[in-house]
């Protein structure tokens, strides 16, 4: 093999060389984003794991020995998560607006110090450079996060040893920041969402309650009259000569019996009516049912609608938020009363069933109304669609949503020969069944 022909496979061996490192970085850089994809679908509701995966994964990409995570607020740069070796003292966990962090990183473009003790600003006595020299990090590195041009946060990292990070590293830290932003945008966004369609949803149950103002009242009057009656009762046995005791004793029974189910009615619609976060708990569904159906137990009677169960006795528990489910049963119901406002009063009849399915609880609620038309059920769960003359169309928007952030689904389908059925499943958590 003559000189040229070996120049020729050196060159080649060593652009092939090149060209496994890029790949390499970009399986790193793929791997990283990744991970931080990951942390989101592990922690929908908690941004910490995220703002740990990200520095984390930024720091082993640039192979810096220490990182810290900071986002801009109104008062300068929180410190939102740190990665540092064991024995390090912690950072402050705000850089005030003004300060040389500040100006260091209003460039919007990485800034690299090769060796912070040989730095003017360390011989000026700058007290970030300082701080740094004396947690014994020596190169440091500065890279914005920017989102639509705007500064929203930033990530630094540092070497113990002078060892200057090169192009490929800063770039490669530069992509996943911009990488890193849009994946902090889709959860903010996303979280704006849920917020969103939480207000709604209070808006809604409300709402619904202001519907069923007469029959709550109803509910609460039944157990307060029967108090006083109890009461009454009570006091004339005690004016017996002598006092009847057993008599008195068993009226002040009735009339704890009564407080309590006036009590139930009250926390019932404060738990409904309350705005507070989700909560995923086990909980049973026929007992959530059962619960729905006694707030709309006068409301049913008034309008002449006979409502009947058939719950499955063994119906295993699931994993789910009970105010949000007992909410799409409250909607299902006084939407299924009203629809039967317009026929017979014999024919006036709600069956709510569940049971478990192979998708599994199983739940459905049956009415003998009018029904819907059949160019009404594909758009009947969009938002502001309604088939009610003073209907806002959220109701049933509100109660898919709900269903489906659950991991469920929610239809509905005609009835033979007349009334519509509504019907949702919710998974059944191996951890949950009974």
């Amino acid at each position: 093999m003559n000189q040229l022909e070996t120049g020729e496979a050196s060159e080649a061996a060593h652009g092939r060389s090149d060209l496994q490192k890029e790949l390499a970085e970009v399986l790193r850089q793929r791997a990283a984003i990744s991970a931080v994809l990951h942390a989101i679908a592990g922690s929908p509701h908690d941004l910490q794991p995220i703002f740990d995966t990200i520095l984390d994964s930024a720091r082993r990409l640039s192979r810096a020995d220490t990182g810290s995570f900071r986002l801009v607020e109104e008062a300068g740069f929180r410190l939102v998560a740190q990665v540092n070796p064991a024995g390090f003292e912690k950072i402050s966990p705000l850089v005030v607006r003004g300060s040389f962090y500040d100006r260091l990183i209003a460039s919007k473009s990485p800034f690299l110090i090769p060796d912070v003790a040989a730095h003017e600003l360390y011989r000026a006595g700058e007290a970030l450079a300082v701080a740094v020299v004396k947690r014994g990090l020596r190169t440091v590195l500065f890279v914005p996060m920017l989102r639509n041009d705007q500064l929203i946060g930033s990530l630094a990292f540092a070497r113990q040893r002078v060892e200057p990070f090169t192009e490929k590293e800063i770039e490669l830290v530069t992509d996943f920041a911009a990488q890193a932003t849009i994946v902090l945008e889709i959860v903010r966004r996303e979280r704006q969402y849920r917020q969103l369609q939480m207000e709604l949803a209070h808006a809604n149950r409300v709402a619904t309650f202001g519907q069923l103002t007469a029959s709550i009242v109803h509910e609460l009057k039944q157990p307060i009259a029967a108090t006083r009656t109890h009461g009454s009762a009570g006091l004339r046995w005690l004016d017996k000569t002598p006092p009847n005791l057993a008599e008195v004793g068993q009226a002040l029974a009735r009339i704890m019996k009564d407080t309590d189910r006036a009590g139930d009615v009250i926390d019932r619609i404060g738990a409904l009516i309350r705005k507070a976060p989700p909560r995923n708990e086990v909980l049973d569904l026929n007992e959530a049912i059962l619960e729905v159906t006694a707030l709309t137990h006068s409301e049913a009677l008034n309008t002449g609608v006979t409502v009947r169960t058939q719950l499955a006795p063994s119906l295993p528990r699931i994993h789910g938020d009970r105010v949000q489910l007992q909410q799409v049963m409250l909607n299902l119901i006084v939407n299924a009363i009203q629809a039967m406002s317009g026929v017979a009063e014999d024919q006036r009849e709600l069956v709510i069933s569940s049971e478990a399915s192979e998708e599994g609880a199983h739940v459905g609620m049956r009415d003998t109304g009018p029904g819907l038309h059949p160019e009404s059920l594909p758009r009947l769960f969009e938002p502001f669609y309604t088939t009610k003359p003073d209907g806002m169309g959220i109701g049933l928007s509100i109660c898919r949503s709900i269903i489906e952030a659950q991991g469920g689904r929610l239809w509905a389908t005609a009835c033979e020969p007349q009334g519509t059925l509504f019907q949702f499943t919710i998974p059944i958590s191996p951890t949950a069944v009974s």
